[in-house]
């Protein structure tokens, strides 16, 4: 099991330069995990793509149902104390540290794009492009 950021989930369900790392990583490993934040980050990226014309409403209803379908079983309430203290330390923002706290309270890696995450916790988080290519 791998806890994934939203921006790996997204690339998933929406074309970008990620998306084909996304479901290669998906193949690799089909066991995703996340905290329970990750579901507002992705609804409020699809909402954004409806208003701006990029994505239909019942096609971003059709992602929300079908990355909650994948994710189903493995979403995860995060300890505040962890992510607050983690958030600190890093200077990370508390949304991106739930998934270091969740990583680490799973004893999993956390696959993500976001930079800051890669730098101030190179020993729980790594690139997608990083674990991909080395699978």
């Amino acid at each position: 099991m791998i806890v994934v950021d939203t921006d790996v989930i997204a690339g998933l369900f929406l074309p970008s330069e990620w998306s084909g790392k996304a479901e290669q990583l998906l193949s690799i490993d089909p066991e995703w995990a996340a905290p329970l934040l990750w579901r507002s980050e992705l609804r409020n990226i699809l909402a954004t793509y409806v208003r701006t014309g990029k994505l239909e409403l019942d096609s971003a209803l059709g992602i929300v149902e079908s990355a909650e379908a994948l994710l189903a079983g493995r979403e995860f309430s995060v300890d505040s104390a962890s992510v607050l203290r983690l958030a600190a330390e890093s200077r990370c923002t508390a949304y991106d540290t739930e998934y270091v706290a969740l990583a680490q309270h799973l004893g999993s890696q956390l696959v993500t794009l976001d930079g800051q995450l890669l730098d101030a916790f190179p020993a729980v988080a790594a690139h997608l492009d990083v674990v991909v290519g080395s699978a």
